[in-house]
């Protein structure tokens, strides 16, 4: 039987049990950067590699619209959002987003984010110990609507970060964890609705040059405004992926703790270093396993096919650990972005490709600002780490340490 037209068996079940390391394993069997499978009935071609990106980001060869099965839809995304959409449609749609890449925009996050931190740690030191994932989470999501401009009671921020956090949680799985997500999304969604039928009838001011008023003003490639549940999902779009990087800011933890050489420069406000140990902290840990679409045509790549409609599915998490990009990928090295340029498709812990033009985040400028600023404020912080479970289990998508990282005897910044 020619190779092309052998029937392929599904793999679902051994990736939903093997979870990060599924795709990787694939890739080392096949001893190469492409394998031919079957996902959730389709026939699919997993890729790996700057090339790869490059290809699956070409809207030639693959398309978003209709690709992000409703599971993902319904929790992490929403319905209608940037990532649904192709071409001139979605270029339309991230002309609302693009100006969160500005310089300025980062840097006023970071610093909203950074006094909800600082305004957090006098509390955390009264206690015995924290949760840094879930404290974390609420100083991002206080932080964020703050910048963004979106009304948020403190008394309610730690049931919203609830919320943004379980919505990431619940995505990639069945039972408990996706209801969660679900209800959470419902409950985000109707409270953002509420605020843009508000701002658009009066009763709600929206701060100048906020995001909130743009995502209210903003009108797509039809000429008609966002409806108020497709500006709610938007908003969130904003909202939650912040409030996530509470995962980075737990692996950050993770990493001084295991790599304390680390903490010295990170504290003493080495700009570049704090960069580098970002940049890092996204290659090293598990967050995003892969990236999927749909073939627009029958596609070859490297002498494997899939056929038009089939799954294309770039491998992130086996890029970010790929041993001929990264030499020594299963060691934490932030140095490593000091010593040569990493090009724009090497490193893709957020998507591959132009993040003005394509479906590459257009909130990594802002996940960098606000990582380095995180990092260097645990590096100050003076705290204790008692024993607890830091196992990262790779079956589990997406993935923390057992224990969320506790921390104990949380004191001010060291001087």
């Amino acid at each position: 039987m020619d190779v092309l037209s052998r029937p392929l068996i599904d793999r679902t079940l051994p990736l939903l049990a093997e979870g990060y390391a599924w795709l990787p394993n694939r890739m080392r069997d096949a001893s190469g950067s492409v394998v031919r499978t079957r996902i959730m009935g389709r026939p699919a071609l997993a890729l790996r590699g700057p090339e790869a990106v490059r290809f699956f980001y070409d809207e030639r060869n693959v398309h978003r619209h209709r690709a992000i099965p409703e599971p993902v839809l319904g929790t992490l995304f929403g319905h209608e959002a940037v990532h649904t959409l192709d071409g001139a449609a979605h270029r339309a749609r991230k002309e609302l987003f693009l100006p969160l890449l500005e310089p300025t925009a980062v840097a006023a996050l970071a610093e909203h984010v950074s006094d909800a931190w600082d305004e957090a740690v006098p509390e955390w030191g009264r206690r015995a110990s924290v949760v840094l994932f879930e404290e974390a989470a609420t100083v991002l999501t206080r932080g964020v609507h703050r910048w963004a401009g979106v009304p948020l009671d403190d008394a309610e921020a730690g049931a919203a970060a609830r919320d943004m956090t379980a919505m990431v949680d619940g995505f990639a799985t069945a039972g408990p964890r996706h209801l969660r997500a679900r209800r959470a999304r419902g409950r985000q969604e109707e409270r953002l609705a509420r605020l843009v039928r508000d701002v658009r009838t009066g009763a709600a001011t929206a701060p100048a040059g906020s995001v909130l008023e743009r995502v209210c003003g903003h009108h797509d490639l039809s000429g008609e405004p966002l409806s108020e549940k497709t500006a709610a999902v938007e908003l969130l779009n904003v909202l939650r992926p912040t409030t996530a990087l509470a995962w980075f800011v737990a692996f950050a933890a993770h990493a001084l703790h295991r790599w304390p050489e680390n903490r010295a420069p990170l504290a003493k406000g080495d700009v570049a270093f704090q960069t580098a140990f970002a940049h890092e902290v996204r290659r090293f840990y598990p967050f995003v396993p892969f990236l999927g679409g749909l073939a627009a045509r029958d596609l070859f790549w490297r002498g494997a096919w899939v056929p038009e409609g089939g799954l294309v599915v770039l491998d992130v998490y086996g890029q970010n650990h790929d041993e001929t990009l990264w030499g020594d990928p299963y060691a934490f090295r932030p140095r490593r972005f000091l010593e040569r340029a990493v090009g724009r498709d090497e490193l893709i812990p957020q998507g591959g490709g132009d993040p003005a033009s394509g479906h590459r985040c257009p909130g990594e400028g802002l996940t960098v600002g606000v990582l380095e600023t995180l990092a260097a404020q645990l590096a100050r912080m003076e705290y204790t780490v008692p024993d607890q479970n830091l196992a990262i289990p790779l079956h589990r998508v997406p993935t923390l340490p057992h224990s969320g990282v506790v921390l104990a005897g949380v004191g001010r910044a060291a001087v």
